[in-house]
């Protein structure tokens, strides 16, 4: 048993996992802590965002790596434009945040069916993948392939510029600012619609982003997403809500309880181990593992 939990190669893979749970935590976080909307189709968009890289490489034949962008950015125009059909009007009422929560989980549940069953349609259910940077390299006894080391390089480096952009930019502070507390933001000269916007665009194109990595590492269908969806919640709701570097923190325990759960028990611990967490959570530690339930 000291083997395994000593293990390097479980540790890489516990890293590598987590850090994509927590990226896709950050996209649902910034969604939630601005606005206060539910979004259970978050772990579509991971989907999309996969199936993007997917198909970017099967026709192009070039990395995955190189539409990241493009990718980002189409995961950002969804997001805006779920944002100026389905909610904007509403934000604008200033409704009272359990009736914005309510409405938006009913609204994205619909996004959410739609958004599989379309995907379905036009590519069908049959799980697909593809082989890219699959050299081995190894150092002492931990083996790792060139895709999981691309996919952990890029999800970190992607959550340390997003934590500079919220700590050191004017922009960034905007965003902490209005997931601290709305109206003080508002009263103080927070352009609120504006930020919104860029939050929203923000949150949806790293959730794409992240489904880009994850397609390197993982099979890929259109009703992968229900497991991110349920993942990026245990995230957000152990690392607090709102609570941007909690939920980072939580995402790389998360990866870590997973991969040493299956390894020691079975896969089947999964899933046991994802709703018992978003369980125990919410009953235990609501206010998240740092005590806080909105620092940015």
């Amino acid at each position: 048993m000291l083997d395994i939990i000593l293990s390097p190669q479980l540790f890489f893979a516990a890293a590598v996992l987590g850090s994509l749970y927590a990226l896709i935590g950050l996209g649902l976080n910034l969604v939630y802590g601005t606005m206060r909307l539910l979004n259970i189709a978050h772990g579509d968009i991971v989907m999309l965002g996969a199936f993007s890289a997917f198909w970017w490489f099967t026709l192009t034949g070039f990395s995955p790596l190189l539409a990241l962008p493009v990718i980002a950015a189409l995961g950002a125009m969804i997001g805006l434009c779920l944002y100026i059909l389905l909610f904007r009007r509403q934000l604008a009422q200033g409704l009272d945040p359990v009736v914005i929560e309510a409405r938006s989980l009913l609204l994205f549940f619909g996004v959410s069916v739609v958004i599989q069953n379309v995907t379905a349609l036009l590519f069908t259910a049959t799980p697909r993948a593809y082989r890219h940077l699959d050299e081995v390299f190894r150092i002492g006894d931990l083996a790792m392939t060139g895709s999981r080391i691309a996919a952990l390089a890029c999800s970190v480096v992607l959550l340390i510029a997003m934590l500079v952009f919220l700590k050191k930019t004017l922009f960034g502070i905007e965003v902490r600012a209005l997931i601290q507390h709305r109206e003080a933001a508002r009263i103080v000269g927070i352009n609120v619609e504006k930020v919104q916007i860029v939050a929203i665009s923000m949150g949806f194109g790293v959730t794409a982003v992240a489904g880009a990595l994850l397609s390197m590492t993982e099979l890929i269908t259109p009703f992968m997403g229900f497991r991110f969806t349920i993942a990026s919640f245990v995230v957000i709701i152990l690392g607090g809500l709102g609570n941007i570097k909690g939920g980072i923190m939580a995402g790389f325990l998360l990866g870590l309880l997973e991969i040493y759960a299956v390894t020691i028990f079975s896969a089947e611990a999964r899933s046991i181990l994802i709703y018992g967490c978003f369980v125990l959570a919410i009953v235990l530690r609501p206010q998240g593992l740092l005590g806080i339930g909105k620092k940015a």
